[in-house]
């Protein structure tokens, strides 16, 4: 076996990395802090680029490294940092949330230390940018909230701009909302007025860093042009939502009469992977699962007792856009209750390269920092949202969760969990199973949450909902418990008592998954690795059973529905029927609804790709007779758009359509920050591969209509035997590492694309015959570090 071994200030006794041959890190320590402090070092060994742009990002310091085309986007990050007392902050994750912290930067900073001993050890990034990676202070890790996850301030804004211009029936198309309900303008608040750039700040403070050569070589005459954020979430000059799937089967319905959990978190694809894969071992704790790089433990995994994995709770609003009347005679004010209140103001110094650092001030409200201020209209604009609140780092929670061994400690470490809110699913060795909620969710007794309202006072939170009172449920009847974003509110639920939002995913996945449990009484790993692969599409089966009975004149329409009736409706990559459906539906059939139903360009532009069930509700109820117009005229849209997808086809591969096929389209390609600084550089990117699925599909692939590229999916699958822990197994994405030149950068993309997996190694003994490399870390000795060996 190879090894490794690296003297490091930091450690109290000798640690272990041993490194499997995916190339995930199994650490062994004889002490927490140790622990800790070596997934620290590991992190950084593996992703030092990554987690170093995630800080600098996060805290606004990008343009000291890269000039003044990063400025607004520092300045947009710092109106978003945690302001407040670090005591309070450190106390919302549990007592020993500091010394955790402390020990994981110190990790860090160590393997930085290491970096500057042995330069040829720098990420290559460092070296083609010409910077250098920092030191972290403990508070780096918890005071950052912009990677995480909340809503729904963009979508509040986008309902008003197209309710200014249409109404509440045309945003329905751009996403429907569960229960109905037609969101009411607060009174007196013209919806017309509102700047469509009024959330760029929000959007640059938690867009990634991008780069370009007219970027980073911007000067300070051009900084501020650089603040826009387009749909693919590039940072241009001015001028899609995560998901997941969880569950988890009750051994009563498994084969072996043990629990079986799995988790697939979707995010959008980049390179390196979102999440990192790790073991963590030390007397009294083994954890093993997935976590962003830059926190401390895991999020998603299990420890020796119990399993766990999440996906988003859509149920609370976190966030809402506040309008104002800005003081008149040019104070900076703002009308609230009786009076005018003083705008808060934060003076922060920005280091830029190449030109002299700036002092600006950030201003805020009572309600969150000021995204936008409209001088000509006399209003300002800012933001509330749960980051304000102590304890909102993303999955800072997971620090208490990780270690609980039953279902009660399991709940009630949830309840410090604030942001985002969450799905979780769990089950122990006991063999109990649930679902638990978790996430701060605003009271709003007077206003639904769906628009921006006034900030004067008439439109408060009302505090939290108490954690108790979210939805969960333990062993239910139905042997299983699941999640993928969509509606679950029990219906039950008392909407006055404990209010919660209605913006919810596309219910397919989750009635994918309900069908194919409800209906499996002996299930295994092996068939939740196959449901998380699963490409069935519910949108195409209802949309097939619409064109069945249609008699086609135009010969491509026949020749369509011919390919239609003969398909399974699964989205695999080699299927030529799931080339058709796609790009019917993506290309042509959506599109020419929403251009039925809403007229005006300007306002269709809002709407995106249109909500996936109320374009299909549009069309079973316009080919039922339900809608004001004939079912005829339906059908004509339908046979039209097919045959115009059937010639699109023929033009995009060739006339033969039995050599049609899905994934000759649909490509799964993920570029590196940098590639785009020099393209003929093979060593960044990773793919294309062709892969199946769809945005409706449990194997989740949402692609851009242009390229046919998935740009959002499944960043790792975990599928878990709860207590025969070596029988679980899981897979990152493109792979483990970094640094272009591991060869752990990209081995695990193939296999992720064909839907296979890798062991997840556990037991010391798996562990120990499954390692290929040990790495070391020695304490120092008294005279200094010594080389890496």
């Amino acid at each position: 076996m190879a090894g490794e071994h690296i003297e490091v200030s930091g450690i109290a006794a000798p640690v272990d990395i041993l490194v499997d041959r995916w190339g995930v890190s199994h650490i062994r320590a004889s002490g927490t802090a140790d622990l800790f402090f070596a997934q620290g070092f590991n992190a950084a060994r593996d992703r030092l680029w990554q987690i170093d742009l995630w800080r600098k990002r996060g805290l606004g310091l990008l343009a000291a490294d890269f000039g003044p085309g990063y400025l607004a986007q520092d300045r947009a990050a710092r109106l978003f940092l945690d302001r407040g007392d670090m005591d309070a902050e450190w106390a919302a994750y549990g007592g020993d949330a500091r010394s955790i912290c402390e020990a994981f930067v110190a990790g860090v900073n160590a393997y930085v230390d290491v970096v500057d001993r042995h330069p040829d050890r720098l990420p290559l990034e460092f070296v083609r940018l010409r910077t250098r990676p920092a030191r972290w202070n403990a508070a780096d890790v918890v005071r950052i909230r912009t990677h995480g996850w909340l809503r729904n301030a963009l979508s509040e804004a986008t309902r008003a701009a197209v309710m200014a211009r249409a109404d509440a029936a045309a945003d329905r198309l751009r996403l429907a909302l569960e229960p109905p309900v037609v969101p009411e303008p607060a009174p007196g608040l013209d919806l017309a007025g509102m700047p469509p750039d009024v959330l760029d700040a929000y959007r640059l403070a938690t867009a990634p860093v991008t780069f370009s050569a007219a970027r980073l070589g911007a000067d300070m005459a051009d900084a501020w042009r650089w603040r826009a954020v387009t749909p693919d979430g590039d940072v241009s000059l001015a001028a899609a939502a995560p998901a997941s799937n969880n569950w988890a089967v009750h051994g009563d319905r498994t084969t072996t009469g043990r629990p079986v959990l799995a988790s697939d978190p979707h995010r959008l694809h980049a390179v390196p992977s979102l999440r990192h894969l790790v073991h963590l071992s030390a007397p009294g704790l083994d954890l093993i699962g997935a976590v962003e790089p830059h926190f401390p433990g895991i999020t998603i995994g299990h420890n020796e007792d119990a399993a766990f994995g999440l996906t988003l709770f859509l149920g609370p609003d976190q966030e809402d856009l506040h309008v104002y009347e800005a003081s008149p005679d040019g104070a900076r004010s703002y009308r609230y209750g009786g009076g005018w209140e003083p705008l808060r103001l934060v003076e922060e110094t920005f280091e830029i390269k190449g030109a002299a650092p700036i002092v600006m001030p950030l201003a805020f409200t009572r309600h969150g920092p000021v995204v936008y201020e409209d001088p000509t209209r006399g209003r300002i604009y800012a933001l509330r949202t749960v980051w304000t609140e102590p304890g909102t780092a993303p999955y800072g929670a997971a620090l208490l969760a990780m270690r609980a061994r039953t279902c009660d400690e399991f709940r009630t470490a949830l309840r410090r969990w604030k942001a985002p809110a969450v799905n979780y699913v769990y089950a122990d060795r006991t063999g109990s199973i649930a679902w638990i909620t978790a996430g701060l969710a605003p009271v709003r007794r007077s206003w639904d949450g769906l628009l921006p309202v006034p900030g004067d006072g008439r439109y408060e939170w009302e505090g939290f909902l108490d954690p108790g009172l979210l939805p969960s449920a333990v062993n239910p009847p139905a042997g299983f418990v699941a999640s993928a974003n969509a509606f679950n509110l029990p219906p039950s639920w008392d909407r006055h008592a404990a209010p919660m939002g209605y913006e919810w995913d596309d219910p397919s996945r989750r009635d994918r998954i309900d069908e194919v449990l409800s209906a499996d009484r002996r299930h295994s790993v092996e068939a939740s690795c196959a449901l998380q692969t699963d490409v069935v599409s519910l949108p195409a089966r209802r949309l097939c059973a619409l064109v069945a009975p249609l008699s086609p004149a135009d010969p491509d329409a026949h020749a369509a529905l011919d390919l239609l009736d003969r398909w399974d409706h699964r989205l695999t990559a080699d299927s030529p029927a799931a080339a058709l459906f796609e790009v019917w539906w993506t290309r042509r059939l959506r599109p020419a609804v929403l251009e039925r139903l809403v007229p005006d360009s300007r306002t269709r532009a809002l709407l995106g790709a249109g909500d996936v069930g109320a374009v299909l509700d549009v069309l079973e109820a316009g080919m039922a007779g339900r809608l004001d117009a004939e079912p005829s005229g339906f059908a004509a849209m339908l046979l039209a758009t097919l045959a115009e997808a059937h010639r699109d086809c023929r033009a995009l591969m060739g006339m033969d359509a039995a050599a049609w096929a899905w994934g000759r389209l649909q490509h799964w390609r993920v570029q590196h920050a940098l590639s785009v600084l020099d393209p003929d550089d093979a060593r960044f990117d990773v793919g294309p591969l062709a892969v199946g699925g769809s945005e409706s599909t449990l194997m989740k692939g949402t692609y851009r209509p242009s390229d046919f590229r998935v740009t959002l999916g499944a960043s790792v699958r975990l599928v878990m035997d709860v207590g025969d822990w070596d029988r679980s197994v899981w897979i990152n994405a493109p792979g483990q590492s970094g640094d272009p030149r591991s060869p752990h950068y990209a081995d695990l993309a193939a296999p992720w694309a064909r839907g296979e997996y890798v062991p997840m190694l556990f037991s010391e003994q798996a562990v120990t015959t499954g390692a290929v490399t040990t790495i070391r870390l020695e304490p120092a000795s008294p005279a200094g570090s010594g080389p890496a060996g």
